[in-house]
């Protein structure tokens, strides 16, 4: 294979964080930069506290996110046989948002919010495979797919309830921006917290990758070659869980990534899983945090980085879906 697409994904990434670092209202220069980042933390003037107290911690959540909700698309979308599945399809983004509503509601802190958004994100995909294992007389994929869609909608519709219940002067607005997405309160403790449980997750992906690609077969082709379909299949939906509600709990539902990005990781290294997986990360992680360097800096007030992803997401997947169409 190439070098060419790893040096590009290195390139890109190395882009957005440096953009990342130096846009935003208050722009920096490559020698204020650089000096800031030669200093440390410790260092005096207003281009060391932008960069290390404001820039870094939400460059790094954006970096975390972008590459969890792309890994977590890819392992779904391999695992269901499926290009249109995204990290969402089992109802992990729902859960999370019914869970910081709640929470909301509830008057809790920011790190409630977060521990119910990340709570409500497992108990989703939890209550999808305890259905789903009720199920035993139609296919496991299907009936995971199909599960997943009821639950989502089952938590989305509470998440209406939840708005319609809201103080429309104080719960309601935050209730709004937390869907939208975005990581303008994201610090350094945030990313220190989601980073384990984003590890815990990715670890398996990696540890499996060279197996998962069994998985595009049929379910008896897969066991006739000894691979334990149902334990490797659970094993990346946890992981790919892990992953989502870690993400979706520090930066809300950010739409798009998890399905766009595999698909443009493909295109650049192929099918296989063990390419594919490692260059979504990549890919991912400078597309978020690109995202995010717009969401502050485009515009005079700061956009909803969800409503970015969206923008940019939507049209890349047309132009991909017309690209494969005509490669057929």
């Amino acid at each position: 294979m190439p070098r060419w697409p790893w040096l590009l994904l290195a390139a890109l990434l190395a882009l957005a964080v440096l953009g990342g670092l130096a846009a935003g209202p208050i722009a920096l220069g490559p020698a204020d930069l650089l000096r800031a980042l030669l200093g440390g933390p410790s260092a005096e003037g207003q281009a060391a506290m932008v960069v290390w107290s404001l820039r870094l911690p939400r460059l790094a959540a954006a970096l975390l996110v972008g590459a969890a909700l792309s890994a977590a698309g890819t392992s779904y979308q391999a695992m269901f046989r499926n290009p249109l599945v995204s990290p969402d399809i089992l109802g992990a983004s729902a859960g999370a948002g019914m869970g910081a509503a709640l929470a909301i509601l509830l008057g809790l802190p920011t790190l409630g919010i977060q521990a119910a958004a990340f709570t409500g994100g497992l108990a989703a995909v939890g209550l999808v495979t305890l259905v789903a294992g009720r199920v035993r007389r139609h296919d496991p994929v299907l009936v995971l797919v199909l599960a997943g869609i009821a639950i989502g909608t089952l938590f989305s519709a509470g998440i209406s309830l939840a708005k319609v219940l809201a103080d429309p002067t104080a719960q309601l607005p935050s209730i709004t921006f937390w869907l939208l997405g975005g990581l303008s309160a994201a610090t350094s403790g945030d990313v220190a917290r989601a980073a384990p449980l984003v590890a815990a997750g990715l670890v398996p992906m990696l540890l499996l990758r060279h197996r998962v690609d069994l998985l595009t077969l049929a379910d008896e082709e897969a066991a006739s070659l000894g691979e334990n379909v149902v334990r490797l299949r659970t094993t990346l939906i946890l992981a790919a869980t892990l992953m989502t509600a870690a993400s979706v709990a520090i930066a809300g539902i950010v739409g798009w990534v998890g399905l766009v990005v595999p698909h443009a990781a493909r295109l650049l290294v192929g099918p296989r899983f063990a390419r594919s997986l490692p260059a979504a990360v990549l890919l991912g992680a400078a597309f978020v945090a690109i995202a995010d360097t717009l969401a502050r800096s485009a515009a005079t007030i700061e956009l909803p980085l969800g409503v970015l992803t969206a923008l940019v997401g939507a049209p890349a997947f047309l132009w991909l879906l017309a690209r494969g169409g005509r490669s057929a």
